[in-house]
């Protein structure tokens, strides 16, 4: 099927006109869907006649939420070359690998990251945007502002195969250390949309206002494309603070955020949440992990019944499972509260043994899934993409099992992945960074429970003869690397580690001592 997205996106600017559709908080932008539907033409055609962007090349996006927002699905939708999302607070060598792999012909970027990033940028080739005036003019440098000035707001007039071609590239952790990249077309994301309108409690209208605290390249901006065709407003906020967000919460009377557990833990106790007029909230969604039954019900008193959880993946583009509202309010039986929630009528899934043949329910396997936001595999990957799917579903590496009522539970994971703030992280990657330190002769990186990120990066290391080396120094050294979020919490040093008749480190073995008191091996 070929669609011409500009089209769709005029017919929403009829239909909602004068409605806000996006607002920048801390630029202090505010588009309505007429504005914001001619903006992303002008974008689009400054793309095309100015960058010379054009089917079969990328641009690169290393932006904070509210740039972003500026080109996300209705600007990469609209336009012929492909976008690819990064996490704007990844470390330097993590971007610089991304680019490395993607070769993108475009990067648009933030004004602060210039001075790490723009010469590894320009020795690449790249002609690189930055998104606001520069105080010290580049050579090489061209300012977004100024390449939209008299670009035209018509219809860009392309159009895209929704289910060949390929518009937006995301990464995701990879098991070889390195990043994975995963392909989308604009049937996966218009599957996601899709997806998350066949619940019965409907959190997408006209009347939401949904503050993105969390990247949009990642989980949060996965709800932008069922908020604009329900003519709701995308509402952006760039730091990742939580007394911010509620002065903003009340300032714009949200309705709708995305919010790890952890998060929500922290508002019960932060000052500011009584302070300011948070009634506006009518849907908290979280994911990464289950909430805890405890605090699930103190949140509950606090600010209503508003929580729903989903769960979904990088490689399927689907809302996999949700517990509603209803399904938080329980008759006295809250097994089901620890559950991921019911598994969404538009996704398959089936939960299988080693040998890939389906289990019975109520019995723990690996969980498959498949759905049209499933992809179709990782760009310049073919060993991942052999690996990760079969007949069109995405092995998760998530040990589960579905009980009779249709609730997804998960008790373990097969992968050497950690989720930690809900953001993925793989052992090997990590184990990589500490083993680059000359001191370190070899590590393992596991997963341990902890109560804010539900898993926390843990490294046990073994130095080299002779070698000295602190816990804080291999930390540091891993987060230069790989960037905050990926390195350890904590470093133990050990005299020597599990390993195999061949020499293979154990990582279960280490692992299974921390999660030995826990009745569920993932958080």
């Amino acid at each position: 099927m070929r669609m011409n997205f500009a089209r769709v996106t005029d017919q929403l600017a009829l239909r909602f006109a004068g409605q806000e559709a996006v607002v920048n908080i801390e630029r202090k932008r505010r588009y309505s869907y007429r504005e914001l539907h001619l903006l992303t033409n002008r974008i689009v055609n400054m793309m095309r006649e100015r960058l010379q962007l054009k089917r079969g090349d990328v641009y690169m996006c290393i932006l904070e939420n509210d740039n972003l927002s500026l080109l996300h699905a209705w600007t990469a939708f609209k336009g012929e070359a492909a976008v690819a999302y990064t996490n704007y607070r990844d470390s330097f060598s993590e971007h610089a690998w991304q680019v490395e792999f993607i070769k993108p012909k475009v990067v648009f970027i933030e004004n602060a990251l210039l001075d790490s990033h723009f010469e590894m940028l320009r020795e690449r080739g790249v002609t690189v945007v930055c998104m606001d005036r520069p105080a010290t003019p580049r050579d090489g440098l061209l300012a977004f502002e100024d390449l939209l000035e008299g670009s035209s707001d018509a219809n860009p007039e392309v159009e895209t195969d929704t289910m060949k071609d390929i518009v937006i590239y995301r990464f995701t952790g990879g098991t070889t250390g390195k990043s994975k990249c995963a392909q989308y077309t604009m049937d996966n994301w218009l599957a996601l949309r899709d997806s998350l309108y066949t619940e019965a409690e409907q959190i997408y209208d006209a009347d939401q206002r949904y503050l993105h605290m969390a990247p949009l390249s990642h989980g949060s901006g996965l709800g932008v494309l069922a908020t604009l065709f329900r003519g709701g407003c995308t509402v952006t906020q760039n730091v990742p603070d939580l007394k911010t967000w509620c002065r903003n919460v009340e300032a714009e009377r949200a309705t709708t955020t995305l919010m790890l557990p952890t998060m929500v833990y922290r508002l019960l106790d932060l000052p500011e949440a009584k302070q300011h007029d948070l009634s506006s909230l009518r849907t908290i969604v979280y994911g990464g992990a289950p909430m805890s039954p405890a605090k699930l019900r103190q949140a509950q008193e606090r600010f209503g019944n508003i929580f729903v959880q989903v769960y979904g993946a990088t490689e399927c583009l689907t809302t996999a499972a949700m517990l509603t509202k209803a399904d938080h309010l329980s008759a006295g039986d809250d097994k089901h509260l620890s559950s991921a929630g019911r598994v969404s009528t538009v996704v398959e899934i089936k939960v299988v043994d080693e040998q890939g043949k389906e289990v019975k329910r109520g019995e723990t396997g690996e969980i498959w899934l498949r759905s049209r936001g499933t992809i179709t595999g990782y760009l310049d990957n073919p060993e991942g993409t052999a690996t990760e799917f079969q007949d069109g579903f995405w092995k998760s590496g998530d040990l589960g099992y579905l009980d009779e009522r249709g609730f997804l539970y998960l008790v373990d994971r097969k992968k050497d992945m950690i989720i930690t703030g809900g953001f993925n992280v793989y052992a090997v990657e990590v184990e990589a960074a500490l083993n680059s330190h000359p001191a370190v002769a070899i590590s393992a990186v596991v997963g341990v429970p902890h109560q804010e990120w539900g898993e926390a990066v843990h490294a046990e290391v073994v130095l080299k003869d002779g070698a000295t080396a602190t816990s804080e120094e291999l930390i540091e050294h891993v987060k230069g690397k790989l960037g905050r979020f990926k390195a350890p919490k904590e470093v133990v040093f050990v005299d020597a580690l599990p390993v195999s008749v061949v020499g293979k480190v154990l990582r279960r073995h280490v692992r299974d001592k921390y999660w030995a008191a826990q009745a569920r091996r993932v958080s």
